[in-house]
């Protein structure tokens, strides 16, 4: 999930650190089914055909996700592609909250960039344990209230949220004003 959607380097960029092991997911195939793996060359050097791990895939080297792929990478090379991110989703977070809270709601929630989640509880929420302290029924009443009006969130209270360039100021906007009072 962190792949593209923290930094041009993924999370070890964002965060400052080296990996052993890196994963990449459908972002590099422009949201196509498509995995890419890397890491240290001791490690890489196990895989066929330099060493005795071969790995193999039906939708390896697909050309349409690939093409794809490239596409969606030079458009998140883009200068000010994360800072928009960041921009709009820490928008969208902060706007939900304040109704949220507005309307007497616990509720506590966060973003890094494209990616965010939010809380039916006091907080703050740090770990799964936390986020176990939420009201479900809450949230569940709020996604379906939300999917009336045109709004689709992840469908649990555990799953984390995306915005994407796509989105605009118009849709956060849209998103923000819809009514809480279903909850």
């Amino acid at each position: 999930m962190t792949g593209f959607r923290l930094a041009y380097g993924g999370a070890p960029e964002y965060f400052g650190i080296v990996p052993d092991l890196t994963t990449l997911g459908k972002i590099i195939g422009g949201g196509l089914p498509v995995g890419a793996y890397g890491g240290r060359r001791d490690i890489m050097e196990m895989v066929a055909p330099a060493g005795h791990m071969y790995q193999a895939g039906t939708l390896s080297g697909n050309p349409l996700a690939m093409a794809a792929g490239i596409e969606t990478l030079k458009l998140i090379k883009e200068p000010g592609t994360y800072e928009y991110l960041d921009k709009v989703t820490g928008e969208l977070v902060q706007g939900i909250l304040q109704v949220g809270k507005s309307a007497g709601h616990s509720m506590c929630g966060g973003h890094i960039n494209g990616m965010f989640g939010f809380f039916f509880t006091e907080g703050p929420v740090f770990n799964f344990a936390d986020a176990k302290k939420s009201d479900l029924a809450k949230f569940a009443r709020f996604y379906r209230g939300m999917l009336k009006q045109g709004v689709y969130f992840a469908p649990s209270q555990f799953e984390v949220g995306f915005t994407s360039l796509a989105h605009t100021t118009e849709d956060i906007k849209m998103t923000i004003a819809a009514r809480y009072d279903m909850i």
